[in-house]
């Protein structure tokens, strides 16, 4: 590896005295929110040297990724862009995947980027740390399912949630220009995994599909043609949600057309479509797994940090890894079982986003000598979006501690101001509220439907 990477002090630096170097690792929704907030109190101010590694270079809130896959959303009004807010906000911006940890010298390696040509962008680098934070989120966990990775398509990055939309499109045009038949599976879509992305995914789905059949391409019939199935190993969808709220959201995907199967486990992924433990055959040329997660395999050997079974980096209740004080882990690659508890805190973004403030006050005490203070979660409940059909959720501790359980519009407002409190944190309120009625207005003279 190349040496670390020097950057000139800022102007009320001194050579005797450089500022704190923070890193945070990964761009995902935590880790976003901490980097702003951090350039923000300390970076602007020259009390730390703030700096961001992402390998990709825009971000955009993981909970749309359904509707990018489904093409109700154009990531172009919605992503944003790594650089730009690192020059608004007090932070660098470090274009590359962390490769490697070298935790005696405070190094994070990172490797080289090359274009689509093969030339290369920024070489090899290491640069030197004094707190750092690993916020690199999660992978999809196929479980070693044969032909998952060859025919089925995850949705971890807009890129592959863009992907599957392409190949949406692509089948549906397809199907409207072949001489023969639509082909039984042909435009069939098999969801595995009836989580929250799987269950709005295959609402949204039937909504767009429908969409795109509008524009024009009339041999395919939707109601004989299009056909959408969600496959849960377990024994009900959403299994987060309470009974209840299951069964209700079940029955709207039942009132959709969408086919539900629990407790089939998948065995195999083909070309033409799914094998079922127990031998039946679920036909479909367009998969999309979705069935859970694990920690990128970088996680399983990060210079002797301990992992959790699932890859995660185990962490203390300060959030500090188990192996050094100095490295902090959050988000969907950090795994804490809380006292009291037998599981984890779940990976959702309202636990990415209470990390964050978390660590922004206790980098800030790191930086006055005071010691850490644990991490206290709060589960405000669940919510799932059926598209413009409902939202479904339960609201936690709204009552003398007890749970209130939404439908409706009410749940779909809620919903919608999760991702506006995301913006926020990154925005403030007056840009948020200006890009919203942009989008208001823009949407009215657009296909609602993404068509390329």
């Amino acid at each position: 590896m190349t040496s670390a990477t020097t950057d000139p002090l800022p102007a009320t630096a001194t050579p005797s005295h450089k500022p704190h170097r923070i890193i945070v690792v990964g761009g995902g929704a935590g880790g976003i929110e901490l980097v702003t907030r951090l350039g923000d109190r300390l970076g602007r101010h020259c009390l730390a040297d703030i700096a961001l590694i992402e390998r990709a270079r825009t971000h955009l809130w993981k909970p749309l990724l359904h509707e990018v896959a489904a093409g109700s959303m154009d990531v172009g009004r919605h992503e944003l862009d790594y650089l730009a807010q690192a020059y608004w906000h007090g932070f660098r911006f470090r274009f590359g995947e962390m490769v490697g940890l070298d935790r005696s010298r405070r190094l994070v390696h990172v490797a080289a980027n090359f274009d689509d040509e093969g030339r290369l962008i920024t070489p090899v680098r290491s640069f030197g740390y004094d707190t750092l934070v690993i916020a690199i989120g999660s992978v999809t966990n196929d479980f070693g399912t044969p032909g998952v990775k060859e025919h089925a398509i995850a949705l971890d990055t807009p890129e592959e949630a863009q992907l599957f939309n392409r190949r949406l499109i692509n089948a549906c045009l397809r199907a409207h220009t072949q001489a023969e038949p639509v082909r039984p599976g042909q435009l069939h879509v098999a969801i595995i995994g009836a989580g929250a992305t799987g269950t709005e995914l295959s609402a949204e789905l039937h909504r767009t599909l429908r969409g795109v059949v509008a524009y024009g391409l009339d041999k395919i019939d939707p109601d004989k043609d299009i056909k959408i199935t969600l496959i849960e190993a377990a024994d009900r969808i959403v299994p987060a949600l309470p009974q209840r709220l299951s069964d209700a959201t079940a029955r709207l995907l039942g009132q959709l057309g969408v086919e539900i199967r629990t407790d089939a486990r998948v065995t195999e992924v083909r070309p033409d479509g799914i094998c079922l433990a127990g031998g039946d055959f679920v036909p479909s040329e367009l998969v999309v797994w979705s069935a859970g997660i694990r920690g990128p395999d970088l996680l399983k050997n990060l210079d002797g940090l301990e992992a959790s079974p699932s890859g995660q980096l185990v962490v203390r209740p300060t959030l500090q890894t188990t192996r050094d004080d100095n490295i902090f882990a959050m988000g969907d690659c950090a795994y804490l079982v809380p006292d009291g508890e037998k599981r984890p805190i779940p990976p959702r973004a309202q636990a990415a986003h209470q990390q964050a403030s978390h660590l922004l006050k206790q980098i800030k005490r790191r930086l006055d000598g005071q010691p850490a203070e644990p991490f206290v979660y709060r589960d405000f409940g669940s919510l799932v979006s059926l598209g413009e059909f409902s939202t479904i959720g339960s609201l936690m501790g709204f009552l003398a501690g007890k749970g209130m359980l939404i439908e409706g519009y009410v749940a779909r407002l809620m919903y919608r101001s999760l991702y506006k409190m995301h913006e926020t944190a990154l925005h403030g309120p007056l840009k948020v509220a200006l890009d919203t009625i942009a989008r208001s207005l823009t949407r009215r003279t657009e296909p609602h439907v993404k068509l390329h």
